[in-house]
C-alpha cells in the first residue's frame, strides 16, 4: 500500500485552479504584437490552491 507523504493542493474554488489568465486588448502594437494583459484571481492571488483552514478547538 502506497502512503502520501504530503496532502492534496486545496483547489480555489473561485477560479477551479485557473488562477491566471491572459487577456486581449484588442489590436496590436507597433511591431505586431498581441497586447495582452494578465489578471490574476484575487482570492489566491494567481496560486490556484487555497490553505487549509484550521479550526479554533483543534489546536493541540
Amino acid at each position: 500500500m502506497t502512503h502520501r507523504t504530503t496532502t492534496p493542493p486545496r483547489i480555489c474554488s473561485h477560479c477551479d485552479g485557473h488562477a491566471s489568465a491572459a487577456i486581449t486588448l484588442g489590436g496590436r502594437d507597433q511591431h505586431g504584437h498581441l497586447r495582452t494583459i494578465t489578471a490574476h484571481c484575487p482570492a489566491c492571488h494567481g496560486t490556484g490552491t487555497r490553505p487549509v483552514r484550521t479550526r479554533e478547538g483543534a489546536r493541540a
